[in-house]
């Protein structure tokens, strides 16, 4: 059984899911163009935190950030390499848009890598209806950067 529910950042149960996703974000990106969150900056007022878990294991986690009253961010997206390819990142991103809109959003942007190891990402977001656009919210022309925003 799949749920996607609201919870802390900081916790036990998500060490894994943390420690992955900042792997995969040095991995192949320069330290001055990461711009992940790490677990206790999740917690911060204006960001909404979700956790995905199967069976009750923490296997996803997504969030969006405000940046203005219709404006917010998807961070931290990431889903377990071991449980990709089933439609579940799908599914986490739709859950965050629904969110997002129900807290009165009406714009969602993200900053992504525009290295070999995003490309899955990028390719998510744009079947999602992401389109590229410029920088946003104290980001930067980086060319390792690449940024993506969509209504919802």
């Amino acid at each position: 059984m799949i749920t996607i529910a609201t919870e802390h950042p900081v916790q036990d149960s998500l060490a894994l899911l943390h420690q992955r996703h900042t792997a995969d974000m040095h991995s192949e990106t320069p330290p001055e163009s990461i711009h992940m969150l790490p677990a206790d900056a999740l917690a911060a007022p204006g960001i909404a935190f979700f956790v995905m878990r199967k069976d009750g294991e923490a296997i996803g986690m997504g969030a969006f950030k405000r940046i203005d009253d219709h404006h917010a961010e998807i961070k931290s997206m990431h889903v377990l390499a071991e449980h990709r390819g089933g439609g579940l990142s799908r599914r986490l991103l739709d859950h965050l848009m629904s969110e997002a809109r129900a807290a009165g959003y009406s714009r969602l942007s993200l900053e992504t890598g525009v290295q070999p190891g995003f490309a899955a990402a990028r390719a998510l977001y744009a079947k999602a209806g992401f389109e590229e656009c410029g920088p946003f919210e104290g980001y930067w022309d980086d060319p390792n950067s690449l940024f993506m925003t969509r209504a919802i």
